[in-house]
């Protein structure tokens, strides 16, 4: 099912460039990450950016492709510091693990991913 929640969150993209990841710690927010990095065509090795808080892979056509980790912010003013508004605003798309950290700062058309573990094996996703 990876693939086809991929997918979906690709669609529903629109013209939307940042969408932030919503689950406890291993629901599995990079793991999908990581699939919707490989289907706009990224071949790096994409890992959660906890201690660097952003890495970046290129998509197709040299689409860059901004991923977020701010688990370990302890005070908002961290993503000033890093000057998270190049990123949010540049246009790439960026993909936000852990945004109640940096609630404020996200944009109005912010898409939201939420992942509900159900069991050992089961998610829910749902894409706002």
């Amino acid at each position: 099912d990876l693939p086809d929640v991929a997918e979906a969150v690709i669609e529903a993209l629109g013209r939307r460039t940042v969408v932030a990841f919503r689950g406890e710690m291993g629901a599995g927010k990079t793991t999908l990450i990581r699939e919707i990095a490989a289907q706009l065509g990224a071949t790096d090795t994409v890992t959660s950016p906890t201690f660097a808080i952003v890495n970046q892979y290129k998509g197709k056509g040299g689409r860059r492709i901004h991923h977020f980790d701010f688990y370990r912010i302890n005070d908002v003013r961290e993503a000033y510091d890093f000057g998270y508004e190049e990123y949010f605003y540049s246009g790439d798309l960026c993909l936000v693990e852990w945004p109640e950290k940096i609630e404020q700062l996200l944009p109005n058309n912010v898409m939201t991913v939420r992942i509900t573990v159900d069991s050992d094996t089961a998610r829910t996703f749902e894409i706002d």
